[in-house]
């Protein structure tokens, strides 16, 4: 029985760890004939080429930096020459603010926050648009984008962070308007995963990530496994649980119709809100 993604050829940013490294599993078991994981140096892909397995020959890892033009357009050229095409791109490279409050913030660290957060985050995003768009345009691709219910919704994280997913959502809308027909744009507004996402190396926390934060949990004995917060209390946190919204996207057989639209996989955060800002001050 052949996947939803039989044939295509993916192009993943951030494909080192965590969810895009899923999503690179995940597309390979649905099919793809090759998938590009993009990271900022090929030693940290290994894992994904390991987690791959018997596929792994169909998996490409290529080191660039997604703030760089010269970067994405050399490993462009590199995935058309190994696999001859790119049928859906997935921007998914990001980093966190851990919830860093604006008034629990001074000005010089926001500053600091938003340029190296932005950087990555939105003109990330929009470069790896910019330059894989023509090759999805011959093969009337698609881009999914990897989005968070911090898009959508207070409290995932601080303003830098929030401000900066609402800007990728923003882009789902433009891009799937200026791309159409032969393009279509969705995003997926993902809750929050047990990865290895990180903060700013500006503000210092670029040794810190996210599943640190639930090994401490672990080590306190709570049960990782219930979201008391959450109407789907047993959300699953592991990225590899996340990924079907993205082959749905992705699928032209499935998915042909939809564009410009943000599929909220948060395990139902939008029902109900936080029940408390988590990390959040307040006056």
């Amino acid at each position: 029985m052949s996947g939803w993604l039989e044939g295509d050829v993916a192009f993943i940013t951030g494909g080192g760890s965590g969810l895009g490294q899923a999503l690179a599993v995940r597309f390979l078991e649905e099919g793809a004939a090759g998938v590009v994981v993009i990271g900022r140096s090929v030693e940290r892909l290994q894992s994904t080429v390991l987690a791959a397995g018997e596929r792994a020959d169909r998996l490409l890892p290529l080191a660039a930096d997604v703030r760089s033009a010269e970067d994405l357009r050399r490993a462009v050229d590199q995935a058309i020459e190994r696999f001859g095409k790119i049928d859906v791109l997935v921007p998914n490279a990001g980093i966190w603010d851990f919830n860093r409050s604006l008034t629990g913030t001074t000005p010089e660290e926001i500053e600091a926050i938003y340029d190296e957060l932005f950087d990555i985050n939105v003109k990330g995003y929009l470069l790896t648009c910019s330059v894989v768009w023509p090759e999805l345009v011959k093969t009337r691709g698609n881009i999914v984008m990897t989005l968070s219910n911090s898009s959508c919704y207070a409290a995932g994280g601080g303003p830098v962070y929030t401000a900066a997913k609402h800007a990728a959502r923003g882009l789902v809308t433009q891009l799937a308007y200026e791309l159409a027909p032969k393009v279509r744009v969705n995003g997926v507004a993902v809750g929050g995963l047990r990865t290895d996402l990180r903060g700013p190396a500006a503000a210092g926390m670029s040794e810190r990530s996210i599943e640190s934060g639930f090994a401490k949990r672990e080590a306190r004995g709570d049960d990782l496994g219930t979201n008391e917060w959450l109407p789907l209390h047993d959300a699953s946190v592991d990225p590899a649980d996340s990924t079907g919204p993205y082959v749905l996207l992705a699928s032209r057989q499935n998915a042909g119709v939809i564009t410009g639209a943000i599929l909220n996989a948060d395990g139902g955060i939008g029902v109900r809100g936080f029940v408390s800002a988590a990390g959040g001050d307040h006056l």
